[in-house]
């Protein structure tokens, strides 16, 4: 991602872009059409970290991606120039006239700007596109309203797919993101009693604290380590039968592996959510279930 200040005249949209998800893509796809169209550079706008958290430190966002994956998934997009732009408590106080004509028009050379259908900018955020135009036409910035992205009459937004990984529902939120939702993190120490009962089980610390972690719930994953992938089965929970309700863990099995990874970085893609956290009248119960469990996620996995 390249913050360098540029002089070409570019088209450009600003966003979090959390998630870079389906509907973020058909933004940014109107905003290089609309480039080409012109002859300009394609630019996107965004901030390392939400707006909303700089302005309270004790809001928790529950991120879709954390910053260096938002990067990295931008970056495979294809877009001209991206900046990245330290949201600020001076920045905030900016109205909207203000910030089209300080950041956008003087310092990025913006000469379009492509409004995504429910986004607004600016110090109260009580004004909307016909302001943006009536301000654009002033400074020499178009300003075009983009088209949203529907599927199955549902406007594909980042808190449209929050509430789909709160609800476990992991396999319709990667037909909304274009990707499977994934955690990446470390593994550490756990509890050590799946190893008892067959099922040895890594704990993962997720790299960044501010990630959405998904619903409660067994589900089929898979497991990257070491540039090698395999398939998991992953609980998240309280882990009711071994009577841990007050600690919430996320654990993963994998399947056909044996090796230590204690320490190793791990990435983990959510598939399907097989099954809700269950309390087992005792370790038996619970090895018959994860056995289950195991043979239905295997043929899953197999399966995609």
């Amino acid at each position: 991602m390249r913050k360098r200040e540029m002089k070409k005249p570019s088209i450009a949209a600003i966003g979090f872009f959390d998630g870079v998800h389906l509907g973020h893509r058909y933004l940014i796809e109107q905003v290089k059409e609309e480039a080409a169209a012109k002859g300009f550079s394609s630019a996107l706008v965004t901030f390392p970290v939400h707006p909303r958290k700089v302005m309270n430190a004790e809001y928790k966002p529950e991120l879709l991606t954390s910053h260096d994956e938002k990067i990295e998934l931008l970056e495979a997009i294809g877009i001209d120039h991206s900046f990245i732009l330290d949201f600020t408590t001076e920045l905030s106080r900016l109205t909207a006239y203000a910030f089209m004509r300080s950041v956008l028009k003087e310092r990025y050379h913006i000469h379009g700007l492509v409004i995504g259908y429910d986004h607004r900018f600016g110090h109260d955020r009580t004004e909307g596109f016909d302001d943006y135009c009536l301000y654009g036409k002033e400074l020499g910035i178009e300003v075009i309203r983009a088209r949203a992205r529907v599927m199955n009459d549902v406007t594909i937004s980042s808190s449209v797919i929050r509430r789909l990984l709160h609800s476990g529902d992991v396999a319709l939120a990667a037909t909304y993101l274009g990707y499977e939702y994934f955690l990446e993190g470390t593994v550490i120490d756990g509890y050590k009693i799946g190893r008892t009962i067959g099922f040895p089980t890594a704990n993962l610390r997720p790299t960044d604290p501010d990630k959405l972690i998904p619903a409660d719930g067994v589900y089929a994953v898979r497991v990257t380590v070491h540039d090698t992938v395999y398939a998991g089965m992953m609980n998240i929970g309280r882990r009711p039968t071994m009577n841990d309700g007050r600690n919430r863990s996320i654990e993963v099995h994998l399947l056909h592996f044996h090796s230590d990874i204690y320490d190793c970085p791990v990435r983990i893609s959510f598939v399907e959510r097989i099954r809700s956290e269950m309390k087992f009248t005792g370790k038996e119960q619970l090895i018959e279930q994860l056995s289950k469990d195991a043979l239905v996620i295997n043929e899953l996995i197999s399966s995609k």
